[in-house]
């Protein structure tokens, strides 16, 4: 975990001998894009520099907002002598800019970081190696249909810095990841949901899970006693990490294993949620989100309803209505009464168990990609129970076949999602779900898990 002390705690840019002081920006995609805007609104001197290629269409925002920019290369000379640099979360310590700028002492900092300075609204900050993205959903989900002016931001959406730049929402739900997290200092969050904790990015953190937790924790650095902390009693990461943590914030914790007061748990197939004076009950079979996993999503959406005292009626039909965010068990159709779904996002072995324990039929599992030293072991009792084939799809397939060889009769290598889809559709029968939920990054056949899930849904529609 980073100790940067060289963080600057000005809220607006201190004028230099010069002019307006210089603040460099590594890495122009949404984050960044949004993070130059807002600079350059608060009067910094702003210079965006992407060691790959720059995209199209944040070029020309770039252009049209006359702020300097590079791509193919980072011009030292021009980052070196910023004040401070916001980084993109994909940017690792190990870069060799980053190294040279640690050893300049110049702050390096998260978008987020950067835009909390210019902003006052209420922070919902959720974060955890699985289920986030879909949490954060449901809680924009419900704080919206409820009435209020909020905000969706972080991981998903549009950057925080451009809608602080150009909005007045008075909440915002923000998905955190770790690599965020990693460049977040004084930044506080009002009501920090943390899920779980499960291995994944591991390279990052000197493959030690306690490094990764650490990274994880920091969703609740910076709270006081004002401010609620709410977090998995289920999750042993989770609870061993609490171990020799001090916190601030009023704790809500929420199990479908115990009854815990305050907080949320689970009695005769109903959510309950008792906080203070608040009061909540709903019948998890009228949960939009099914399957054990999506309970607890749900749980840690509704106690942060409740915090905020939003009315159970409104809370109920939300949770209710929800539609869940596209690559994310994303229902494609159903051919020849198979069923197609969707889970591209799934990028870590732990989102493809969650995605094999919702389902109730036969499985035909698409897995594969770039496999980040995955330990399949926890699929395979999964796996037997409910899968009948495989097709691999990525470049290297050894591990998968090293994995399941004993599970499953059938395992298929295939190199597209076209000719992915096209077998497990032959692989399975009616009745049958065909499950793309990979287990692993997409970049060794596809741009990101977006666009492998748009072309597998693409395939199908083919069929």
């Amino acid at each position: 975990m980073n100790e940067n002390k060289n963080i600057p705690n000005q809220k607006y840019p201190l004028q230099g001998a010069e002019g307006a002081v210089r603040l460099a920006i590594l890495g122009a995609g949404e984050s960044g894009v949004g993070a130059a805007y807002l600079a350059q609104q608060q009067g910094y001197d702003v210079f965006v520099s992407d060691f790959g290629v720059i995209a199209d269409h944040y070029k020309k925002q770039l252009q049209g907002w006359n702020i300097r920019f590079e791509e193919n290369q980072h011009t030292e000379a021009e980052i070196l002598s910023a004040v401070e640099v916001i980084k993109s979360p994909g940017i690792p310590e190990k870069a060799p800019i980053i190294k040279k700028l640690r050893e300049k002492d110049i702050a390096v900092i998260s978008e987020i970081e950067f835009a909390g300075r210019y902003c006052d609204a209420k922070i919902i900050g959720i974060t955890g190696s699985n289920g986030k993205t879909t949490t954060t959903s449901l809680t924009y989900h419900i704080l919206k249909d409820a009435g209020l002016n909020v905000g969706l931001a972080g991981n998903i959406g549009k950057s925080f810095a451009y809608q602080v730049a150009t909005e007045k929402f008075e909440y915002y739900v923000l998905e955190l990841s770790s690599f965020m997290l990693d460049d977040m200092y004084r930044f506080k969050v009002d009501i920090a949901v943390l899920l779980n904790i499960t291995p994944d990015h591991l390279d990052r953190y000197d493959y030690k899970l306690e490094n990764y937790a650490a990274s994880k924790f920091r969703v609740t650095q910076n709270q006081t006693a004002a401010d609620y902390f709410i977090f998995c009693a289920d999750d042993p990461e989770t609870i061993k990490g609490m171990t020799g943590r001090s916190f601030e914030a009023q704790q809500l914790p929420f199990s479908i294993e115990t009854k815990i007061k305050p907080g949320a748990y689970l009695e005769n197939d109903n959510i309950v949620i008792n906080i203070q004076q608040e009061h909540f009950q709903m019948s998890i079979k009228e949960l939009a989100l099914q399957g054990k996993h999506n309970i607890y999503n749900s749980m840690a959406s509704g106690i942060v309803a409740k915090v905020l005292e939003l009315r159970n009626e409104s809370m109920r039909e939300s949770m209710g209505n929800f539609k869940n965010i596209e690559h994310r068990l994303e229902s494609v159709g159903k051919i020849s009464g198979i069923s197609f779904i969707n889970d591209s996002k799934a990028t870590n072995v732990n989102s493809t168990w969650y995605a094999l324990e919702s389902m109730t039929t036969d499985v035909v599992l698409i897995l594969g990609g770039v496999d980040k030293g995955n330990d399949y072991g926890m699929l395979k009792e999964l796996v037997k129970q409910k899968v009948k084939a495989i097709v691999c799809l990525g470049k290297d397939n050894k591990r998968i076949h090293d994995a399941f060889e004993d599970d499953v009769e059938v395992i298929v290598n295939t190199g597209s999602a076209q000719e992915a889809a096209q077998v497990a559709f032959h692989l399975a029968e009616k009745g049958d779900t065909v499950l793309l939920s990979p287990a692993c990054a997409s970049f060794d056949l596809f741009k990101n898990y977006e666009d492998r899930g748009n072309q597998f849904k693409a395939a199908v529609r083919e069929l």
